[in-house]
């Protein structure tokens, strides 16, 4: 597909081709706009990506927009965004590590199978609600009696609402004018705004919200405050509301007993505490059993030996929980005694549907173990990873160092930026595979790393078991070794063959050029090859220089042409034993000898004069077809470059091109050097060329 893009950052338009169902590298100098690419191909960040000159500017022609992305619905990035929001969190390495490393479609196929065994479960709690609520109420019974090791305490919902006796069914004498309000059902709101004005009975003898004369009745209206408590009549509400909801399951002797003790005057005493704590031991027990059944599952039976003996350990009898054996309870238990026995005629099979999901999860989770611990060892990392299931029975990925047993924590203090963005890579590979999209897109990935990591990851992505094959990648990078590894060195590994392109934006145009195998060369074969085939004697002589440089002969014919670029007259012979002096006419002979086997019409005094003629030099810098020619001709003819130190640096280095004789591209067929070093080179030409009028 053919991707435009158009008013966004520094891109003005620009057209980049990306093909499906394989790796596309492009390769591009800093400053080119490969994070404008990542994000403009993001739907949702398109509209922050406006030229800081169009800011203002409402015309739609001048808004961010990209065109052909028709088949592209979903997109998964990794950039700094990615490594902050989703990896290294406080429980887990990586957020929804179930999701990513264990939820695989076997997992949920086995569980929806595991489901069908267990669905009688659930359409008995679907059909009866009132089984759900029951469960809820009875946990709240449970908790009303506090967290006091003995069972029963008086901070609790019961020993704060009954624990002094029941004010709402026995009104306190003198305040029985008060009983409409206190029974009724917002008696706790009446009560906070009964209290609420008391604090100004002492301004005058006035009601203080109807201003009332009062003479004679503060003591009364003082009182409600000093016998309720608004906190505790809440509470009170809400244990005779549950008691009342749970009255059907308790026995009649128990009702009765519960009745009389929610309606005591005086308080709970010994004798009731001890018989609530008793109807209370088989509330806990009815209230687990409940939440056993209702939760049975893969979850709840996996680390069992027998699921036969534990699903029969879950069915109900009723015959030792006297309190709360009553006729509507035993309808109840026998719908869930039912399903259960409907479950265990099928045991057989659901004990091996869950057998088969464990050892699904734990082949999963071995493999992914393997996997990146393998990648970790390879790189020289020295960590390894561990899924393991936490107290909630999900699953998190955690890590490890080889040196301790234990998991690390506050893994950010203790991973290096490297490590980091390792890690974080191959994570998000993982979690890309998982969801998916149909462009996933690398945003100068591997960058900060040494070789043999950069070929780790590499490998990991693209190479391995699992990873990229037959994803639509985009991989955008300044660093250059990607493309040798895909394109140059193994492309076949990749399957299918990865696709590479050079990025080059000129004033705000983008545009790419293709990197083919042949395109990749060494030095040595760059210098050849341009020495044949450009026009210019100059620009050969500047890749014959670097040529005798390679090949490690630094002797009369490269002495002869650092003299003709340091516009010497006469040549000069510098050497680490002897002083400098002039060289001989017969050195000079052997220098034009042994440069006319590369450039057959060499002539120093013609090439000298070329050389100190700035017209022609600037003619020259004006028709050079690519910048880095334009670089070396700026060099010849100030050859005191730039006043600037980061100008000139680059100027001497040009660009490092000539200091990597390995693998590179040919900087006279893609422009290397960037446009604004360029630029500053022409400010420099233009004084020059004015000097010279």
């Amino acid at each position: 597909m053919n991707v435009k893009i158009s008013n966004c950052n520094n891109i003005e338009h620009g057209e980049i081709k990306i093909e499906k169902g394989r790796v596309n590298i492009k390769y591009a100098i800093n400053g080119t706009g490969k994070s404008t690419i990542a994000n403009a191909l993001q739907y949702d960040k398109l509209i922050s990506l406006k030229p800081f000159k169009h800011i203002e500017n409402e015309d739609p022609e001048k808004s961010p927009s990209i065109d052909g992305l028709e088949y592209i619905k979903s997109v998964e990035i990794f950039n700094e965004d990615y490594v902050n929001q989703y990896i290294y969190l406080q429980e887990e390495l990586v957020k929804n590590s179930f999701e990513i490393f264990v939820k695989t479609s076997d997992y949920e196929k086995n569980m929806a199978e595991i489901e069908e065994h267990i669905n009688s479960i659930k359409e008995m709690f679907q059909n009866n609600p009132d089984l759900n609520e029951l469960l809820n109420n009875l946990k709240f019974f449970i908790e009303g009696f506090g967290k006091a090791k003995n069972g029963y305490s008086t901070t609790g919902a019961i020993g704060k609402g009954l624990g002094k006796g029941n004010k709402i069914e026995n009104i306190p004498s003198g305040l029985e004018e008060y009983k409409e309000y206190l029974q009724n059902d917002q008696n706790v709101q009446w009560l906070k705004w009964q209290m609420s004005g008391s604090q100004y009975l002492n301004i005058v003898e006035k009601c203080p919200f109807c201003t009332v004369d009062i003479t004679g009745k503060k003591e009364k209206i003082l009182k409600v405050s000093k016998e309720y408590d608004a906190k505790s009549i809440e509470q009170l509400n809400k244990i005779i509301e549950i008691l009342k909801w749970l009255d059907n399951y308790f026995s009649e002797e128990t009702k009765e007993q519960i009745s009389a003790i929610s309606k005591n005057i005086t308080g709970i005493t010994s004798e009731q505490i001890s018989y609530l704590k008793e109807i209370k031991g088989q509330v806990d027990v009815l209230s687990g059993k409940l939440e056993c059944i209702k939760y049975i599952g893969f979850t709840s039976l996996k680390d069992v030996s027998m699921v036969v003996d534990t699903i029969k350990s879950y069915k109900i009898d009723l015959a030792y929980l006297s309190h709360l054996n009553s006729d509507y309870t035993c309808t109840k238990v026998s719908l869930i005694n039912l399903a259960l026995d409907e479950i265990l005629v099928k045991a057989g099979q659901l004990q091996g549907k869950i057998n088969i999901q464990k050892q699904s999860i734990e082949k999963t989770i071995r493999q992914y173990n393997t996997e990146i611990n393998s990648f970790l060892k390879y790189a020289g990392y020295l960590y390894s990873v561990t899924i393991e299931q936490d107290s909630e029975n999900s699953y998190k990925m955690k890590l490890k160092h080889n040196d301790i047993d234990s998991v690390v924590e506050n893994v950010k203090v203790h991973l290096s930026f490297g490590e980091r963005n390792a890690f974080a890579l191959v994570l998000f590979m993982y979690s890309a595979l998982k969801n998916n999209p149909d462009l996933i897109i690398l945003d100068d990935p591997i960058s900060s790393f040494d070789d043999n990591k950069k070929f780790a990851i590499l490998n990991m992505l693209f190479m391995g078991k699992t990873c990229f094959k037959g994803k639509t990648v985009l991989m955008l990078t300044h660093d250059f070794d990607p493309v040798i590894d895909a394109i140059y060195n193994m492309p076949y590994n990749f399957n299918p063959v990865p696709k590479a392109a050079f990025l080059m934006n000129i004033g705000g145009i983008l545009t790419e050029k293709e990197i083919v195998k042949s395109n990749i060369c060494t030095f040595y074969e760059i210098a050849v090859k341009n020495i044949q085939v450009l026009d210019e004697n100059i620009n050969k002589l500047v890749y014959l220089r670097r040529l005798f440089e390679i090949k490690n002969s630094k002797g009369n014919g490269w002495q002869l042409l650092s003299n003709l670029f340091h516009k010497r007259e006469i040549p000069v012979l510098k050497s680490d034993n002897e002083l400098e002096r002039n060289m001989s006419l017969e050195e000079i002979s052997d220098a034009e000898k042994e440069i006319k086997e590369y450039i057959f019409d060499f002539n120093y005094h013609i090439e000298y004069k070329k050389i100190i003629n700035n017209k022609l030099m600037i003619k020259l810098f004006n028709e050079s077809k690519n910048n880095y020619e334009k670089l070396q001709i700026y060099r010849i003819i100030k050859n005191d470059n730039n006043e600037n130190d980061i100008i000139k640096k680059f100027v001497n280095e040009t660009f490092h091109i000539e200091n990597d004789y390995l693998f590179q591209l040919n900087p006279c067929e893609y422009e290397l050097v960037p446009q604004y070093i360029i630029e500053e080179c022409k400010k420099d030409i233009l004084e020059i060329e004015a000097s010279l009028h």
